[in-house]
C-alpha cells in the first residue's frame, strides 16, 4: 500500500501548476493532520472546506507529469478532472491504509458526501487502494440518474472496464446509451465488446424506432465484431434515414466489422465511404457531434 501514499506528491504538483499559494499552503496544513491523526475527522472537514480553496476548472498540466502519473496509473485521465477533484483525491490519499479504518472512513464519504465529493471519490477509484473491495461500490455508484456521479464512474476511468463483470459491465454502457452519454469516452469499450451487449444494443434500438425516437449513432459499434444478417437489417434501416450522421455510423461499422455481405453494401454508398475517408470520420467524432447536436 505505500505505493498510493507515495504517489500521492503526484496530485499535488498537479495542484501546484494551478493554484495560489494560499491553497497550496492550507492543503499542506490538512495532508499533515491527516496524517498524523487516529480519527477521520480532519479528512471529513478538509474533504468538505476544499471547496473554499480549490476551483471547478479543468487543471493544466505538463506533459512530463502527466506521463509520471500515467507509469503509475495505466489510462488515469486526469485531464478531465478538476482542480477540486485532485486536491480531494490527494487529500484521501493521506489516510493511512489500514483496511477496516479506511474502508470505514471511506463509506462515510460516499455515503455523506455531496455531488461533487461523490464524483472526486468515483473518479479516483483508480488510485485508491483495495481496488477489488471497491467494485460493489462502484456498481452500486451507478444506479444514479445523475450525469455528474455516473460519469466520474463510466466514463475516463480505467476502473470498470478493469474490475467489472460482464453483467455489470453491459449494465453500464446501456445505461449510458439511455442516459446519452458520449460512449467514446468509456475506456476499453472495444476490448470489452460481448455478444450480449450486442444483443441488448440491438433490443433498445428497436424500442426507441418503435417510439418514433432516435437511436444514438455510437451504438452500433457496439455490434461490429457480430455482425450477422440481423444486424445488418438494422443498419440498412439506420441508412434508410438519409440522416447525414446516422449514415456515417452505419457505413463506419459495416467498414470495420468482417461480415462479407455487409461489404456488398458499401458498394450502394460510395460517397458517404469516400466523405468517411476523406474527413477522417471516426466513433469518437461521430460521438462528439451527437453530443453537440442532439443532447
Amino acid at each position: 500500500m505505500e505505493k498510493e501514499f507515495q504517489n500521492a506528491g503526484l496530485f499535488y504538483q498537479l495542484l501546484v501548476e494551478s493554484n495560489a499559494e494560499k491553497s497550496l499552503q492550507w492543503i499542506q496544513t490538512q495532508a499533515e493532520k491527516i496524517r498524523q491523526s487516529d480519527n477521520p475527522i480532519p479528512l471529513f472537514l478538509a474533504f468538505s472546506q476544499a471547496s473554499r480553496y480549490f476551483k471547478k476548472e479543468l487543471s493544466l498540466a505538463s506533459d512530463e507529469l502527466i506521463g509520471e502519473l500515467h507509469s503509475h496509473y495505466a489510462n488515469l485521465e486526469v485531464s478531465y478532472w478538476n482542480q477540486l477533484q485532485i486536491a480531494r483525491t490527494f487529500l484521501v490519499l493521506q489516510l493511512p491504509f489500514e483496511k477496516k479504518k479506511w474502508f470505514e472512513t471511506i463509506n462515510q464519504l460516499f455515503e455523506t458526501g455531496d455531488l461533487y465529493e461523490q464524483q472526486a471519490l468515483f473518479a479516483a477509484l483508480p488510485v485508491l487502494p483495495f481496488q477489488e473491495d471497491l467494485i460493489p461500490r462502484a456498481i452500486d455508484g451507478l444506479r444514479t440518474n445523475i450525469s455528474l456521479v455516473f460519469d466520474a464512474i463510466a466514463l475516463n476511468n480505467p476502473f470498470p472496464a478493469t474490475y467489472f463483470p460482464e453483467a455489470n459491465w453491459n449494465q453500464m454502457v446501456l445505461k449510458a446509451i439511455f442516459m446519452q452519454r458520449p460512449l467514446y469516452r468509456i475506456q476499453n469499450l472495444e476490448k470489452r465488446r460481448n455478444l450480449a451487449l450486442a444483443d441488448i444494443a440491438r433490443d433498445f434500438a428497436h424500442e426507441r424506432w418503435a417510439a418514433g425516437r432516435e437511436v444514438m449513432p455510437e451504438l452500433w459499434r457496439l455490434v461490429i465484431p457480430f455482425m450477422n444478417e440481423s444486424f445488418l437489417k438494422d443498419l440498412e434501416k439506420v441508412l434508410d434515414t438519409k440522416d447525414e450522421l446516422q449514415m456515417n455510423a452505419a457505413i463506419l461499422a459495416i467498414q470495420e466489422s468482417d461480415y462479407s455481405p455487409a461489404k456488398k453494401l458499401l458498394v450502394k454508398y460510395p460517397d458517404i465511404e469516400q466523405r468517411i475517408t476523406k474527413t477522417k470520420i471516426s466513433w469518437e467524432s461521430i460521438g462528439s457531434e451527437f453530443q453537440r447536436t442532439r443532447v
